[in-house]
């Protein structure tokens, strides 16, 4: 595969990308390479076993953990967050996204365990450009490496929703939000859930809120790309951050369900296999295959299209492309619907996610294929991505 690793290195050649880390699994062939440095300024390479920080490629974690418990019937579905969480009982909702922070009104229908998984809760996001979000920063939410997920959800039971449940696809921290619930079902740390669950039977022991001992030499280091001068700048501190959201190397307390995982190529690639059928390569079943499918089938109403992630300051000029037209979104993952509206690129049902920093990847089980690509850069051009999956879906 030199030809994507060349593909690649232009990106890293022309200064957007520190490093690049690719891995494609296709039936019983693996394909993978690297490009480029771990820190651009010591020229330190990057190794077979660098590690991330995935961001938001924690959520699918997440999700198959809870999808555990609705397996083994120790959650359902319908059932209402207030549930497992009453200090939800008391929430509000903004009259409209221009309103004051205090301007409320009642629920009309109360968030539920499916609305955590498919965004549709009410929830916002720190980085979006509205008053919920906001708050969400005045209160400090996610901004602490020392809390742990209940003081932190504790918090944000304070704060209005952005919108009525069920009525809009907002992204948003509803994961922590299910993350929580899962600590409160099984009376232990998220933490422990993923690790007894998840990492321990698929042998994922690269993949922690933490990053291993005397393995700081392995983490890429995170840089921002500024699009304004077309430069990366490298964070110099620890712990890393996106806005105010901190990522700790080594809090014992610090978990998240949306964010807070390290992990490796390898080690995420072996959850990515996973996820075709419900079981680890040496057999161990993580999901049955019935409800493993709920990830790959689409789950939202009609009105909810089309789905997308506004960020402050986006701008929709004509050059303006909405990544995720093409998507529904299931259990926990973006799910291909329209492969039309994907350059004619992809399978339908091919699903997946990302992460803040341009980590990436997909599940594609009509060709029985997972492709993984591992970067550290926040506020990246989506084009590394793009490259990579138009070579996936040309050769594959």
């Amino acid at each position: 595969m030199e030809e994507l690793n060349k593909l690649l290195a232009k990106h890293v050649d022309e200064g957007r990308f520190p490093g690049i880390q690719w891995q494609i699994n296709i039936r019983d062939k693996t394909y993978y390479g690297k490009v480029g440095y771990n820190n651009i300024e010591n020229k330190a390479p990057v190794l077979d076993n660098t590690i991330y920080r995935i961001w938001s490629m924690t959520k699918p974690v997440v999700a198959v953990a809870a999808l555990q418990l609705l397996e083994q019937n120790k959650i359902k579905l319908d059932d209402l967050v207030t549930k497992y969480l009453p200090k939800f009982s008391n929430l509000k909702v903004l009259k409209n996204t221009d309103s004051s922070i205090g301007d409320v009104e009642d629920l009309r229908i109360s968030p539920t365990i499916k609305d955590l998984f498919m965004h549709t809760a009410g929830f916002s996001y720190n980085f979006l450009a509205d008053p919920v979000g906001r708050q969400y920063d005045k209160i400090k939410l996610f901004h602490s490496d020392t809390t742990t997920l209940e003081e932190e959800i504790d918090k944000l039971a304070e704060v209005p929703l952005l919108y009525q449940p069920k009525t809009k696809w907002v992204y948003s921290v509803s994961m922590d939000v299910l993350g929580r619930i899962l600590e409160v079902v099984l009376n232990d740390t998220l933490q422990n859930i993923l690790q007894k669950n998840i990492f321990d039977p698929l042998e994922m022991n690269e993949t922690k809120f933490t990053v291993p001992l005397n393995s700081e030499h392995r983490l890429m280091t995170t840089y921002e790309f500024d699009q304004e001068n077309s430069k990366l700048h490298g964070q110099k501190i620890e712990p890393q951050k996106i806005g105010n959201y901190k990522y700790p190397l080594f809090e014992k307390n610090y978990a998240r369900g949306g964010h807070g995982l390290f992990s490796t190529i390898s080690d995420y690639s072996i959850f990515a296999r996973m996820l075709h059928t419900g079981k680890s390569v040496k057999g161990h079943k993580i999901l049955n295959e019935k409800t493993l499918s709920l990830m790959s089938t689409n789950a939202l109403d009609d009105h909810l299209f089309p789905i997308e992630i506004p960020s402050i300051g986006m701008v929709r000029d004509e050059n303006y492309v909405n990544d995720l037209r093409a998507y529904g979104w299931g259990l926990g993952c973006r799910t291909l619907l329209d492969p039309s509206k994907n350059n004619n690129l992809g399978s339908p049902s091919e699903f997946g996610w990302a992460g803040a920093a341009a980590t990436y990847f997909l599940v594609d089980n009509n060709k029985h294929m997972t492709a993984l690509l591992m970067t550290q850069v926040l506020n990246a051009s989506p084009e590394l991505k793009n490259d990579f999956y138009k070579f996936v879906y040309s050769n594959f």
